[in-house]
């Protein structure tokens, strides 16, 4: 049972580190989207190309207020409840069967 737990706290370091990269990638989206980037810049097509997808169900559920975009901040909000709910669950059972 020991090497079985060691692989769920490998599992669940690996979701918490990319709920956290993605966290960094959802920050950076919005705070390109306060200025005027130039869409062909390769670092602002991966930002788009990589949050769309996650961020447009979100908009067009959202409404608009005061002409803010607060798809962000619950998607921000949505990773962190996954990582305090998931990611310690999985460290929870992690440490029950060793």
């Amino acid at each position: 049972m020991f090497v079985l737990s060691n692989i769920v706290l490998a599992i669940a370091r690996v979701l918490e580190i990319a709920l956290w990269v993605y966290f960094w990638i959802i920050i950076a989206r919005a705070l390109v989207s306060w200025v005027n980037p130039d869409p062909y810049n390769p670092i602002v097509r991966f930002l788009y190309r990589v949050t769309e997808p996650v961020l447009r169900p979100i908009r067009h559920r959202l409404p608009v207020t005061l002409n803010l975009d607060l798809s962000p901040l619950v998607v921000l909000l949505a990773l962190k409840i996954v990582e305090w709910v998931v990611v310690e669950s999985l460290r929870d059972f992690a440490i029950s069967i060793r």
